[in-house]
């Protein structure tokens, strides 16, 4: 009876750190970019193989927009370092295609 007990209280602290890393790596997905940038480069690359990374993060992120949903106006930048950009006036002048993705 001694060895089951002992089991059954490593497993529940196993149950219990996994539900609580699990908490936290939600609670930076749900941070802003730059914030979420600077947790994520402490987390070593395991934790992405053991904790459900994907399901949170289409949580966390997934948003509400559907397809063929209008875009929600934003201001960015230009790259060349002139005037920020508008969509909604850029979208008024011409067609814009937006392309999310990484490219490195």
């Amino acid at each position: 009876m001694r060895p089951l007990k002992i089991a059954l209280r490593f497993f529940t602290a196993i149950a219990l750190i996994y539900l609580t890393l699990t908490a936290g790596l939600y609670a930076a997905m749900i941070q802003p970019p730059e914030r979420f940038g600077a947790i994520m480069k402490h987390v070593p690359p395991i934790a992405m193989m053991v904790l459900p990374f994907r399901p949170l993060w289409m949580s966390a992120r997934g948003g509400t927009l559907q397809v063929g949903d209008q875009a929600p106006d934003f201001t960015l930048p230009e790259l060349k370092g002139h005037a920020p950009i508008t969509l909604s006036s850029e979208y008024a002048k011409r067609p814009v295609v937006l392309v999310f993705g990484s490219y490195t």
